[in-house]
């Protein structure tokens, strides 16, 4: 009975576990700023809208809106090969980019608790 147990659920747990963060790491600002000074590494990505985006943003950042309805085609032209860095304002719809990047192929880093809490330089 275990047998078929096993069999039939971790398939399943497994295919579950590969879309739910497998390759998505939370950073606290420290950890976040150090990952995102390798810009020949990393995309930095703001998903916040356009409006919160020319309010200010992380320097290099990119502004793709996780809620615009080209949100996924647009990723698809962005560099695979490089890890997609996120924020947003606090860390909620960065989180739902992750899981999105994440699905597409990409190595994600997201920032915890998203620009409310980044002490790092920011422009306009």
């Amino acid at each position: 009975m275990k047998k078929i147990f096993y069999a039939t659920i971790f398939p399943f747990l497994m295919a579950f576990h590969s879309c739910t963060g497998n390759d998505i790491t939370s950073m606290q600002n420290a950890e976040f700023a150090a990952a995102i000074s390798d810009t020949s590494s990393v995309i930095l990505i703001d998903v916040r809208t356009a409006e919160e985006f020319a309010q200010g943003h992380i320097p290099g950042a990119i502004n793709i809106d996780v809620k615009a309805d080209d949100f996924k085609n647009r990723i698809t032209s962005l560099d695979k090969e490089k890890t997609a860095a996120v924020y947003c304002r606090s860390g909620v719809r960065s989180m739902t980019a992750a899981r999105i990047l994440a699905g597409a192929g990409f190595r994600v880093y997201n920032l915890q608790n998203g620009i409310l809490g980044w002490n790092g330089p920011t422009e306009k």
